[in-house]
């Protein structure tokens, strides 16, 4: 996958000057492939594409959903509480002022993939759908991904991590589904809880 060249597209279809559109690919990637970010990464922006291209005749508003897959996670730092806010403040200081995109949808989606949480927005769900099927992985693929958020968590010691990571996984099996969508919940519910509750059995472990 040509990650530049779809997004090149996008801007050049939403409304962006040419000469912005080199620069705000090398920010984006500059950002996106920081040494902390061993998850947040460029891959994980692919990932979600994949599954956005898949779906992209359910979404409503396909611009405004691939521009917040690019700009969900543009600032993320693991010690901090406002990575999502950040991010999607800083993708709408970024769109030109004749672009047509909805703005308060992208705040409102890239703000979502914070909590996970049914939205009444139903391109919101799907993005929220995107971004976590790294979670339907099998299960040592699944694996690497919890390794990698580790390492992007590593300034905290076991005895704080792990309790803490415990709690947000626990978080999601709290909640009546995982996914949003109707089409993830029939394909991907049972396989996402299998994987957060071993990996739960491995945290609680002493």
């Amino acid at each position: 996958m040509n990650l530049e060249k779809i997004y090149s597209e996008l801007l050049l279809n939403i409304g962006f000057p040419l000469n912005e559109i080199q620069q705000n690919w090398v920010n984006l990637e500059k950002a996106y492939s920081g040494k902390s970010r061993h998850y947040h990464n460029l891959t994980h922006l692919k990932d979600m594409i994949v599954s956005f291209k898949h779906y992209a005749v359910q979404v409503q508003n396909p611009n405004e959903i691939l521009f917040s897959i690019f700009y969900h996670d543009y600032i993320y730092k693991s010690s901090k509480k406002d990575n999502e806010l950040k991010s999607a403040e800083y993708a709408l200081s970024i769109l030109p002022e004749n672009s047509s995109l909805d703005k308060q949808l992208i705040f409102d989606a890239i703000c979502a993939t914070q909590l996970h949480t049914h939205n009444t927005i139903e391109d919101i769900n799907w993005l929220i759908d995107f971004d976590l099927k790294i979670l339907t992985r099998d299960w040592e693929a699944y694996q690497i991904y919890y390794e990698q958020i580790r390492k992007e968590y590593r300034i905290y010691p076991d005895f704080l991590y792990k309790p803490g990571r415990a709690k947000a996984l626990k978080h999601f099996l709290e909640n009546e589904f995982i996914f949003q969508t109707n089409e993830f919940r029939n394909l991907y519910e049972e396989k996402a809880r299998s994987n957060i509750e071993r990996e739960i059995s491995i945290l609680e472990k002493k």
